[in-house]
């Protein structure tokens, strides 16, 4: 299979450049996206904080977290191209021994932008957290939403 991106060494950048063939931001997203330019990016592909309370982030309630989200996936929307596609991972939140499946928790925060679900994808995988008072959890699930129907870089997809 001949792939295009594997062909040549690709220079990844660590901040925005629309030169750039690959860029990889280790830090928040709120302060990267805030460089970008309106309508410049064609693929974009992130797995956000589950607010979990994990170190990296604070556990605040689901509606102050899908709150702070839907401002993130606004600017997310603001840099997407017209032809662009964001693929969105996540897994559930759990309070109290409740589950909030959060890809459905999301799903309203793009249609409201007017982005398209192509795919609701389930990765499932063996390894985790082990549940006490219900079954492991041993899946997360990456929307992957498009901004119109002209998507440019649907091909990449075809060789997952």
């Amino acid at each position: 299979m001949n792939l295009p991106l594997f062909n040549t060494p690709k220079k990844i950048e660590d901040h925005f450049n629309p030169q750039a063939d690959i860029v990889l931001y280790h830090g928040d997203v709120s302060d990267f996206v805030a460089t970008v330019p309106d309508n410049s990016v064609s693929l974009i592909v992130t797995s956000p904080p589950y607010n979990l309370g994990k170190e990296y982030e604070d556990s605040v309630s689901i509606g102050e977290y899908l709150s702070t989200q839907a401002q993130v996936v606004t600017e997310l929307y603001r840099v997407l191209r017209e032809d662009g596609s964001i693929c969105w991972q996540v897994g559930n939140f759990v309070e109290n021994g409740e589950v909030y499946p959060l890809d459905i928790l999301y799903y309203d925060i793009f249609k409201g932008l007017g982005l398209r679900l192509r795919n609701r994808i389930v990765w499932h995988f063996g390894h985790g957290l082990h549940a006490s008072k219900r079954f492991s959890g041993r899946y997360e699930t990456i929307l992957w939403f498009t901004k119109s129907d002209s998507v440019s870089n649907l091909g990449a997809f075809h060789h997952f």
